[in-house]
């Protein structure tokens, strides 16, 4: 879960990087470009739309790496104290 989780993260923030880097010109129509290659042409709404979208994906990347690092504190201290009590004690 947490490499999907740092998947979703890496891949929502280069995307939205790309995408603000290549089409800083505006207008009441966008021509989304990434890498030189169109992808749509998108008006206001639909811009906001799809950053909505990528938000979502972001958080939703950063929580799952938020619930396994608070799954794997909580399984720490059980397995340490397992380890103590081992069979040579």
């Amino acid at each position: 879960m947490l490499v999907l989780g740092l998947l979703l993260l890496g891949a929502a923030g280069a995307f939205t990087g790309l995408v603000i880097a290549d089409n800083l010109s505006g207008g009441p129509e966008y021509t989304v470009s990434v890498l030189g290659q169109d992808i749509v042409t998108m008006n206001t709404l639909a811009v906001f739309c799809s950053g909505l979208a990528l938000a979502l994906i972001f958080c939703a990347g950063l929580g799952a790496v938020a619930s396994t690092a608070v799954h794997r504190r909580r399984e720490r201290p059980r397995t340490y104290a397992a380890h103590q009590d081992g069979p040579g004690r």
